[in-house]
């Protein structure tokens, strides 16, 4: 099964439907949702040069997303676009989802191909996520 494919059906899954309905808790809690980005951050800086190298950079946009939007500073993104974001880092985080981050070689597959899966539903949102972060750093 393809990578994106493999995302979407996990994104389908009545797992991940738990972690979207999270993901509006958080969203509704800045303190809550910074905490979220710090341990998910920690999470990824840690496995960077292993079995995310190839998310690494994109997952690191979402982070950088989310951190703008619970400060206020972005707010051009549909909440449908946050909720399935704040969704794939919670699921990021959980050491026990569809493989387990335990298993060696294999914990981190499903979290990669989730985070390839929701970079591409959300492309357009990260793309203006990432010029304006573009003419913020020009300015």
């Amino acid at each position: 099964m393809r990578e994106k494919e493999y995302g979407k059906r996990i994104s389908q899954g009545t797992f991940f439907a738990r972690m979207k309905n999270k993901a509006a808790e958080y969203l509704n809690n800045p303190d809550k949702l910074n905490q979220l980005i710090d341990n998910a951050k920690n999470k990824a800086d840690s496995k960077k040069h292993g079995p995310l190298k190839e998310v690494f950079e994109s997952l690191m946009a979402l982070f950088r997303l989310v951190r703008a939007y619970s400060k206020r500073e972005y707010l051009e993104v549909p909440w449908k676009s946050l909720l399935l974001i704040v969704a794939t880092i919670l699921y990021f985080l959980l050491p026990t989802d569809v493989i387990p981050d335990w298993i060696l070689g294999l914990g981190y597959i499903d979290d990669a191909a989730l985070v390839g899966w929701t970079m591409n539903t959300v492309k357009s949102d990260i793309d203006g996520f990432r010029e304006w972060e573009s003419r913020k750093s020009d300015g």
